[in-house]
């Protein structure tokens, strides 16, 4: 699931060497996933009321599914 992010990120910014994805394991069966881009980036990623960052949340919803867990994207 961290590579979906990475790759949707990647195609949305104008600076990809920047991007970076940290996976954290949680108690309660819970993957947090913690997006980290540009300052100048932010505003991409998360869209014009938050739009892009919503669809980039519902893929990450399905890809879980598909492996019984849960997910949870953090944009910094």
């Amino acid at each position: 699931m961290k590579d979906i992010v990475e790759y949707i990120a990647k195609a949305i910014v104008s600076d990809p060497d920047e991007v970076v994805v940290i996976e954290e394991e949680e108690d309660d069966g819970f993957i947090v996933l913690r997006l980290e881009v540009a300052p100048s980036d932010k505003g991409k990623v998360i869209g014009r009321q938050g739009r892009v960052a919503q669809s980039i949340r519902a893929l990450l919803r399905v890809a879980a599914v598909k492996e019984n867990t849960r997910v949870v994207l953090k944009i910094d």
